[in-house]
């Protein structure tokens, strides 16, 4: 995971270091930064691909720069396609081939790119800047404008903090040219819904998910895994140990005393033959980490700061314990399948629909998360559920298929790898639990029983109608949104709302995300 900033105007350096810094950890192999001659582009490195100093950024090409913090699948196809056409390249770095591809194809090739990625490019012809950003938005990247209304790019909000009054995440699946955002990719747009049968669709599901874990495993620095014990994060690692000619690393955290995930996660490493490493965390740990991860996740949202200790935890116990350096991870299933509460969907157009809205937001919610916590600890993350392919087929399969009409949530996941004796049938069809509970569901508890203790019911209440926007209306998150404005002042509208079940919904009208409070938890959290 690498750092990248853009400042697309005249500025003082000391000022562009000032933001740029507060994003080290991303990137603490090397930093660079140029001066383009109308304004600065800045590279902080964390080396993964291509690890010789030939792989530094900002790369250059007769006046043109590019940074970019990404992982570009296949690449090594498209740069001898390059060298045919007379390119030469000085380094075995993916991102090497952007500014090749730029003068070929210009704004055209990113929608060529199987990739994750935000990159930011200034056009030596034009004296203009070209910013993209991944269909999904994996790779995260934010702007604001400054005083004078130059624009500024840069990997994450506390960037910009310092530099702009309003900070915005820019759109996935868009680039920017000449002051304008345009759509190059709308990930969730059906051309002709898949009208398959049940098992044709199931192959073909196994299929392309094994092959985004595969390109996935391919990297010049180590790779781990983090694996809870649930279906999503288990079928990555059993599909990665299935490929790999060494044994994987594999990584689950939970609370001391009432983890539901690592007995879960212990069995799975069993079977597939992994190094387990289990990674034990106190209410102590919890409650110390509350406000270094709401700084670092950027956000007040309830779900996600819930979901991020134990994934910040864990990933600081392997940046400070291994020489891992990527980490796959199971995001992005849920919003393709659904979660708990979409058994409550109305229709099958009322699923589809909230698949479209929860992938459209999942850069300010779990892949955000994902990102934050693995990035501060200076490492990679690489998520196979949101491979370009997979997503674009899960998202064109007939609604009425993905609708839990089973008695099980994700039949077509489940199914597409039953009878492969790739996890025991227990993992394969166990019920879903929300990461957040299932480290522990004493850790939710313990967050709310501390926020409880910050405001009596009456200042609860005349503070947080100081919040218009996204108001808090309980006291976990009324404590969540104060941190979050000690670090982020007036920044909320970064993050359109709280992540809650859909309220429409009969059976969701609740006022706390967890899983747990839906009626159909059942079996979940045992």
């Amino acid at each position: 995971m690498c750092s990248i900033m853009g400042y697309c105007g005249p500025v003082a350096q000391d000022l562009f270091i000032k933001g740029f810094e507060t994003t080290k950890s991303r990137g603490p192999d090397d930093t660079r930064i140029v001066d383009t001659g109308k304004g600065l582009l800045g590279f902080h490195r964390l080396s993964i691909m291509g690890l010789t100093p030939s792989g530094m950024q900002p790369f250059e090409l007769d006046g043109s720069y590019v940074v970019c913090n990404g992982e570009l699948y296949g690449f090594e196809k498209t740069r001898e396609e390059l060298k045919a056409k007379g390119y030469t390249f000085q380094s075995d770095s993916d991102c090497e081939i952007l500014l090749p591809l730029y003068r070929e194809y210009g704004t055209e090739m990113f929608a060529l790119l199987d990739a994750e990625f935000a990159c930011i490019i200034f056009d030596g012809k034009t004296g203009g800047y070209i910013a993209a950003r991944d269909p999904i938005g994996i790779r995260p990247l934010y702007y604001g404008y400054d005083p004078e209304g130059v624009i500024i790019f840069a990997s994450e909000a506390k960037n910009l903090v310092p530099l702009t009054k309003e900070i915005r995440p820019f759109p996935p699946g868009h680039y920017y040219k000449d002051g304008e955002f345009h759509c190059y990719c709308d990930i969730t747009a059906v051309d002709e819904v898949c009208m398959d049968d049940r098992e044709t669709i199931c192959a073909q599901i196994r299929e392309k998910l094994t092959a985004g874990v595969k390109k996935r495993l391919v990297a010049d620095a180590k790779v781990g895994f983090l694996l809870s014990g649930g279906l999503d994060s288990s079928l990555v690692c059993a599909i990665a140990a299935k490929e790999s000619d060494a044994p994987i690393e594999t990584f689950a955290i939970g609370m001391e005393k009432d983890a539901i995930d690592l007995k879960y996660a212990r069995q799975v490493a069993e079977f597939i033959g992994s190094h387990h490493t289990e990674v034990f965390m106190t209410p102590e740990d919890v409650l110390a980490a509350l406000e270094d991860v709401i700084h670092l996740l950027g956000t007040f949202d309830i779900t996600t700061i819930r979901a991020s200790m134990g994934m910040y935890l864990v990933c600081k116990a392997i940046h400070e314990q291994t020489d891992i350096r990527v980490l796959l991870t199971g995001e992005i299933s849920d919003e393709l399948f659904g979660y708990k509460y979409t058994d409550f969907a109305p229709s099958a157009e009322a699923f589809q629909a909230e698949a479209v809205k929860r992938i459209h937001e999942l850069h300010m919610y779990d892949v955000l998360r994902a990102d934050r916590c693995i990035s501060v600890n200076s490492l990679e993350a690489r998520v196979p559920f949101g491979d370009l392919d997979f997503v674009k087929y899960v998202m064109a399969i007939d609604p009425e298929k993905k609708l839990n009409r089973y008695g099980k949530g994700k039949y077509l996941l489940r199914h597409a790898f039953e009878g492969q004796n790739i996890l025991p049938e227990e993992i394969l069809w166990r019920e879903k639990a929300a990461f957040s509970d299932a480290v522990g569901h004493s850790m939710v508890d313990d967050l709310k029983e501390f926020a409880e203790k910050q405001y009596s019911d009456e200042e609860y209440e005349q503070r947080r109608q100081k919040y218009e926007h996204a108001q808090p209306f309980t006291k976990e998150s009324l404590l969540y949104r104060e941190i979050f404005e000690k670090y982020y002042p007036g920044q909320a509208q970064m993050i359109t709302d709280f992540w809650m079940p859909n309220k429409e919904w009969e059976g969701c009208d609740v006022n706390d995300p967890s899983a747990r409070v839906l009626s159909n938890y059942g079996e979940s959290g045992k």
